[in-house]
């Protein structure tokens, strides 16, 4: 259970740190406002507090750990937001990042 919770938090945390970039981006790149601009930082906030809900009480490892799963989920909302198709070396690279991720948190200890 564990594991799973680690693994939905990550989630959520990539919703919330990625969202929030993507929608500052819009505001200033695309001049969609302060409005959004807001809720990117808004966003980002609520990644900070859903990263310290981690079971694991070892903050680099966390964020370690979420290197990966920033760079595969920032990948994935560029496809569904943006349209972007990754080539092959993406996706090797992303799963490369998520291998990274399992070692990092859920390896032996």
């Amino acid at each position: 259970m564990t594991v799973v919770k680690s693994i939905l938090l990550f989630g959520v945390a990539a919703v919330f740190e990625i969202g929030g970039a993507w929608l500052i981006w819009q505001g200033v790149r695309e001049h969609r406002g302060w409005i959004w601009i807001g809720s990117g930082v808004i966003a980002l906030g609520m990644y900070g507090f859903v990263a310290t809900l981690q079971p694991d009480a070892n903050f680099g490892r966390i964020l370690a750990a979420y290197g990966g799963v920033f760079v595969a989920g920032s990948l994935a909302w560029a496809m569904v937001a943006d349209g972007f198709r990754p080539d092959r070396w993406d996706a090797t690279g992303a799963l490369i990042c998520l291998a990274g991720v399992a070692v990092i948190m859920y390896g032996p200890r």
